[in-house]
């Protein structure tokens, strides 16, 4: 296959047709958010969720190559498992045709596809698992559901064929438990309305034909019909079908994978494995992704539902096993309330049994003793409580909403309330993410920006060349070439300040700062991008390189002796990035003249002072380098993977050090309080942030994270690996702890104990990996809520009990997470309000609901079976009591107000403290039940004492009632006083 180089340069422009600007999409994000994400929905664009999962898994895949070969063994995830023991990516390209056995030239031969169609099956997803019956099952089936239609289906027994002759009323009173049973149903499917599903369309984004090679002939095939060892020719515009090692890639050979990643960088492909995990080298093409430029060759290792794609997306589509709080909790109480049900229910056959069958054959014969078990079951099952729990979190949620807190689920709403932990991110979160660049350092000299502009005359200096290059002129021509930022042309006439910068808040920062001492677009139009590296998690540095268009540019760009050796051809390498990774590879520097002078130990110490310095001032710091790349040097053309190769090594060593940039982030003003109000409730709030420990131990301490005097911060030697002979004194209320990322990585099990009890934490130098297992960690002890708004925060946001993603975060963050914050952090107080009042409410609910609708119901049914008197309350009257008459009063306590005390208690215990719990049974029956029945006993029968009926002569009647009693008057006067005993229960 011929491989096309590029020979022209890449435009600075070009980047616009690569990806649209980083503002535009986040102001998308916000604005869609409320229809895509928060709104009822039945189905997800996969392009928003699958990066969640995809992100997940490949975080998962990290950590488990960090674990030796036992533990790595005893993963539970097994799609985890599975694509960290794929090795196609570190194999050779010989080895992989060998293994399939088949030849690039030749393909494979008819006989050869016959048998692996047969074995492997067509390259499709499955089809979708529905889960239709399962789903519309759980909504009929979960709670009191199966109670109420065994109900049902006994009394149409009851009513015939066993009833002789059949009672109306025990059809009437069948009807209404399946209305009840449908009711119920009803109200669960709407408590579902925030469910969603991805396989459904999956297809529609693969390939349908490719080009293949088999018997030695490239012809076109159904992507269906594509098999492990086929040869595939891919070429841009294509989407791959499946996927593939890649055997040949032309020069200029990209792939966008947007689709599993959520970034659409395109990423160059590569022959050779570049990345140890299976999910990030380029070497290997996924499928559903696209080729963005050039072609190559690949050999297909995986169809199906075997490839990346079709496993993700089979993860994607999977529901949340783990039940939340909420669901933990009505599942606890229903256990309660069945097993008294049943003990009642085994007293009452026992004594029918043992006693009435046999001394009052007639007072209750079969069907009435059905009828009387299912009322036992009626009286003691609060059927309402369905109907009252979701009607409460959905007028909870509406008030949430005012508050411009968005809850995409209804059970999520308590769950917040029983938060212990609120893992935070830095950025835009607790500071303004409104980035300013304060000061720089250029050698030994250290100037706030308005020094810096008093050294560089703006206004009589050329925009672009000053006569004298000096060390502020170099440090301002990396800062603004070294920058994917671009400010919106429509607000070029306004001040720097107001004008509207489309990029990362950093880039927009230092942007800005370039932008003070000349116009950075002249600048940029001087010079001609050939390539760029994009800033991310792992490496922590930003490459450009660049060819020159006008030479005079070079005095306000290079020193003057750089200049003078700078020729047409060379490249010029600019690097922005982390100081801590690149100060290492710096082998010069520039002074505050613009001269280069060698980087020696004294001055690398000196930079490291200045760098620490502004950490611990809250600032985050960024240094700036460059190099001279000659072009004798370079052996391949820009555009190329072997250009890009070049540069990444030539970067890692001999740089000129320009100088450091130091940006203040400010801290949102009501963050002080937000988190002290936090504090109050017992709540711990975390800092996790990719910061320097310095910087990030300053905010802490200025958001009022961290209280302890910075000596008294421990450090992860502050967490012993093995639990001491003696006995190990916990740490105090105050303790906090200071701890980074890549020490994350080596704690053991106890550490990690020890680590979960501090009262204050930041975790500075963290990787989005790093976050999912902070998550899991504190997770094993308490309810985890975690903060963030980028893709790459998605895989934590959906791992913690509650995610909470801001409404100006990425459309994958806010799918991810299941609270939205519209307005700022600061409305999560009211969150965490609302959470704590909800379950305070429906304890209040289920308090007012046991009494009447279950207590004062029971005792009926009893005293009739034990005691002989007639049943003062039928089943039907039971139901409307429960379903009607006492869920409109139990709405009305879910708009109760907070507690007064409600933010200064300490979080729910989610393992000791119960909806319902004895002190609430013992409150709920015991008093106000009791006080219920007595008074509605005594209304009724005094009713029927007034009317001529004693209580003497019903007391053991068993039916036998006096013959100077006439029976029609007595059934009405019956009926009377159970209108009044129903009257009773519901007035009181």
């Amino acid at each position: 296959m011929d491989e096309p180089d590029i020979k022209h340069g890449v435009k600075w422009d070009d980047e616009k047709a690569v990806r649209p600007s980083r503002g535009l999409r986040r102001a998308q994000s916000s604005g869609s958010m409320s229809i895509r994400s928060v709104r009822s929905r039945r189905e997800v664009d996969p392009s928003i969720a699958l990066p969640i999962q995809y992100r997940t898994v490949s975080y998962q895949i990290e950590e488990s190559k960090q674990k030796d070969a036992t533990q790595r063994s005893e993963a539970k995830d097994k799609a985890t498992k599975d694509l960290s023991e794929l090795e196609w990516h570190t194999i050779s390209t010989e080895e992989a045709l060998r293994r399939l056995s088949v030849s690039m030239i030749e393909g494979l031969s008819t006989e050869q596809f016959a048998r692996r169609i047969k074995e492997h099956g067509p390259n499709a997803p499955s089809p979708p698992d529905s889960r239709t019956l399962q789903k519309y099952f759980g909504y009929f089936f979960k709670g009191f559901g199966p109670i109420l239609l065994i109900g049902a289906v006994l009394v149409f027994v009851s009513w015939k064929p066993l009833g002789q002759p059949p009672a109306l009323a025990n059809l009437a009173l069948a009807i209404v438990l399946v209305a009840v049973f449908f009711i119920q149903a009803a109200f669960n499917m709407f408590q579902d309305w925030s469910s969603s599903r991805v396989m459904s369309s999956i297809k529609n984004m693969l390939p349908e034909d490719s080009i293949v090679i088999r018997n030695g002939v490239q012809a076109s095939f159904d992507s269906q019909e594509l098999v492990p060892g086929d040869i595939v020719c891919i070429k841009a515009g294509n989407k791959l079908p499946a996927d593939m090692r890649f055997l040949q890639v032309s020069s200029d050979a990209k792939f966008d994978r947007s689709i599993l990643t959520g970034e659409s960088l395109p990423l160059a492909a590569t022959v050779d494995s570049t990345d140890n995990n299976y999910l990030e080298t380029r070497c290997i093409g996924l499928q559903g992704t696209h080729c963005f430029s050039g072609s190559c060759i690949g050999l297909v290792v995986a169809t199906g539902d075997r490839t990346v794609f079709g496993r993700i997306a089979a993860l994607t589509n999977e529901p949340k096993a783990k039940l939340t709080t909420l669901e933990k909790e009505v599942l606890y109480f229903v256990i309660i309330i069945c097993s008294i049900m049943l003990t009642m229910i085994t007293i009452v056959l026992i004594v029918w049994g043992t006693w009435l069958r046999k001394v009052h054959p007639s007072w209750i014969n079969v069907p009435n003793l059905i009828v009387g078990c299912v009322s036992v079951a009626i009286a003691f099952i609060p059927e309402g409580l369905p109907i009252a729990l979701t009607a409460g979190l959905t007028i909870t949620a509406n008030l949430m909403r005012k508050h411009k807190v968005l809850c995409k689920s209804l059970k999520t709403v308590e769950t917040l309330g029983s938060v212990s932990v609120i893992c935070s991110d830095k950025t835009g979160t607790l500071t303004e993410n409104r980035m300013t660049v304060t000061e720089c350092t250029i050698g030994t000299h250290t100037i706030t920006v308005e020094g810096a502009e008093d050294e560089i005359d703006v206004s009589t200096a050329p925009a672009i060349a000053g006569m004298i290059t000096t060390g502020v002129d170099q440090v301002r021509a990396i800062a603004g070439l070294c920058n994917a930022a671009e400010f919106d042309a429509a607000t070029m006439d306004l001040p720097i300040e107001q004008r509207r910068v489309f990029g990362d808040a950093t880039d927009q920062a230092v942007l800005r700062f370039s932008e003070r001492f000349g116009s950075v677009q002249q600048l940029r139009q001087s010079w001609q991008k050939t390539y760029e590296l994009a800033f991310n998690s792992k490496n922590k540095f930003m490459i450009r390189t660049f060819t020159i268009f006008r030479k005079d540019c070079l005095e306000g760009t290079l020193s003057e002796t750089e200049a003078e050796n700078f020729h047409a051809g060379d490249t010029l390498l600019t690097i922005k990035g982390a100081p801590d990774v690149l100060i290492g590879r710096c082998s010069s520097f520039v002074n505050n003249a613009g001269d280069v002078h060698p980087f020696d130990d004294e001055m690398r110490a000196s930079f490291e002072e200045v760098k620490n310095a502004y950490s611990s001032q809250g600032k985050r710091c960024l240094l700036l380098a460059r190099k001279i790349i000659r072009q004798s040097k370079l052996q391949h053309q820009s555009g190329t993977t072997q250009f890009e190769d070049e540069v990444t090594t030539y970067a890692k060593s001999s740089l000129t050090l320009v100088g450091l940039v130091a940006i203040v982030d400010p801290l949102r003003p009501e963050i002080r309080e937000v988190v002290s109000t936090l504090r109050g409730a017992g709540i711990r709030v975390f800092m996790v942030t990719g910061d320097f420990a310095l910087t990030a131990l300053s905010i802490a301490r200025d958001a009022g994270i961290v209280s302890s005097p910075t000596p008294f911060v421990h450090n992860v030697s502050s967490l012993p690996r093995e639990e001491p002979v003696e006995d190990a004194k916990t740490p105090n209320t105050r303790s906090s702890i200071l701890i980074s990322g890549p020490e994350l990585i080596g704690l053991n099990e106890h550490q990690w104990k020890t680590l979960t009890e501090y009262q204050e934490i930041v975790f500075a130098r963290t990787t989005p990996e790093q976050k999912l297992r902070i998550v899991k960690e504190f997770q094993t002890n308490g309810v985890v809520a975690m903060t963030g708004d980028g893709v790459n925060d998605a895989p934590s946001l959906k791992a913690a009990d509650v995610g909470i993603a801001l409404g100006s975060g990425s459309d994958i963050a806010i799918e991810a997470a299941d609270m939205v914050l519209l307005d700022s952090f600061s409305s999560v107080v009211e969150a965490v309000q609302y959470g704590r009042v909800v379950f305070d409410n429906l304890k209040k609910v289920i308090c007012y609901l046991l009494p009447a609708g279950s207590f004062a119901e029971f005792w009926p049914v009893m005293t009739n079976v034990i005691f002989g008197i007639p049943q003062i309350l039928s089943s039907f009257l039971m139901i409307i009591i429960c379903c009607f008459t006492d869920c409109a009063a139990a709405t009305v306590l879910s708009y109760e107000k907070p507690e007064a005390d409600v933010l200064l208690r300490k979080p729910r215990n989610v393992k000791k403290d119960r909806l319902v719990d004895w002190q609430l049974v013992v409150h709920a029956y015991g008093v106000l039940g009791m006080i219920e029945t007595i008074a509605s006993f005594a209304m009724a029968y005094w009713y029927l004492e007034k009317n001529g009926i004693p209580f003497r002569v019903l007391w053991f009647s068993f039916g036998d009632l006096p013959g100077w009693i006439d029976q029609d008057y007595y059934a009405q006067k019956l009926n009377e006083a159970s209108s009044i005993y129903f009257v009773n229960l519901v007035v009181m």
